[in-house]
């Protein structure tokens, strides 16, 4: 039975879309599949790993009516991928195995049972809803996404803290040793009670991906124990991570006795050029503060030092303090500003890392002996 009868690209695009949270081995055979549903002239593709599900849809034309089929996802994107642009594909059911047509080129793939793939129960429970744009929210995630944890025993911190506080939403992140903050403003005449909600590292990850950067909107439905995420043809739903965030407003010093403004990208890249000859495990850098001076010296075990200054307007304090080079690139490289202004109070105390002018991004980073 001939299922489908369409371009390559209307194929490709909405299962890359889903193919994403795919994994290689799973202990279940079918979680490596994505589900081929196609009703009318629509084909809705369909992929699960239990925590996150992704859904996505394309208008086809021809085929022999309705059907669904799992097929191995990432085999069939790999044969997609492979064939020429605005090649005319066929695919056809043919005795359990699902037959890729293009041109002289054939390829037989076996499927599994409809019938048999895994659907998230999605809660009935009337969600909360927030809308607005995929550039706005895509944003928000990254200038934050970067301070989560990895596979960290505090499985918590191994996600992102959405919370939504009247008209605000607010992301946060951390990994024990630094700290992310943004929010954003959702608009006039909303006004939402406090919820809190964390979001599985894979499920920002995916978000990353798919979100697109224009003002197409998207729409957050949030549940007790999930949320959903609808914008173009999308449609993903996550699990949520079920713990207790750590209070990020008592991480963020209420105050810091000495402030210096700093070019963005001149920092950035004296820290790219000074990481080279860090200890590969510690990757310490000092931040040497003297009136008008920052010196940024890396030393590893063979001896080898690097050493970085740059003039600056500054006449406060001196200071000589550690940092994790690691953790000063992530907030340089995703911040938008020009300047970077660095707030502290000793060698011993957090840092706030801000955007002049911006209240909406806060980044702490503590200290490290080296």
């Amino acid at each position: 039975m001939i299922l489908v009868k369409t371009q390559r690209g209307s194929l490709l695009a909405p299962l890359q879309s889903v193919s994403g949270i795919v994994g290689k081995r799973h202990t279940l055979p079918i979680l490596s599949n994505a589900l081929l549903e196609k009703k009318g002239n629509t084909l809705t593709f369909l992929a699960t790993d239990i925590e996150i599900q992704i859904t996505t849809s394309a208008e086809v034309a021809g085929g022999e009516g309705d059907g669904a089929v799992t097929v191995g996802a990432r085999k069939l994107q790999d044969i997609l991928r492979s064939l020429p642009d605005g090649a005319e594909i066929t695919l056809s059911l043919e005795d359990k195995r699902l037959q890729v047509k293009a041109g002289k080129s054939r390829f037989n793939l076996q499927t599994l049972p409809a019938e048999d793939f895994p659907r998230m129960t999605i809660a009935d429970a009337e969600p909360r809803r927030i809308e607005t744009t995929q550039k706005q929210f895509r944003h928000l995630l990254a200038q934050t996404q970067f301070a989560m944890a990895t596979q960290d025993v505090r499985y918590y911190l191994n996600g992102l803290l959405l919370l939504v506080d009247g008209n605000e939403l607010r992301a946060v992140a951390t990994d024990g040793h630094r700290l992310a903050f943004a929010s954003m403003a959702l608009g006039e005449g909303v006004e939402l009670a406090r919820q809190e909600l964390i979001l599985p590292r894979k499920t920002v990850l995916e978000l990353n991906r798919l979100l697109a950067d224009s003002d197409d909107p998207i729409r957050i439905d949030m549940m007790s124990n999930q949320i959903r995420f609808q914008f173009g043809n999308v449609v993903l739903v996550s699990k949520l991570i079920d713990g207790k965030f750590p209070d990020y407003e008592r991480v963020v010093p209420a105050s810091t006795r000495n402030v210096v403004t700093l070019n963005r990208t001149a920092l950035l890249q004296s820290m790219v050029r000074a990481a080279i000859l860090t200890n590969e495990k510690f990757r310490g850098v000092r931040l040497i503060l003297t009136p008008g001076s920052l010196k940024i010296v890396a030393a590893n075990a063979e001896q080898e030092e690097a050493q970085e200054e740059l003039e600056i307007d500054y006449s406060g304090e001196a200071i000589d303090v550690g940092f994790n080079v690691s953790y000063l690139l992530d907030v340089l490289n995703h911040a938008s500003s020009e300047s970077i202004e660095w707030g502290f109070n000793d060698a011993n105390s957090s840092a706030l890392l801000t955007q002049p002018g911006n209240e909406r991004f806060k980044y702490v980073v503590m200290p490290m002996r080296i």
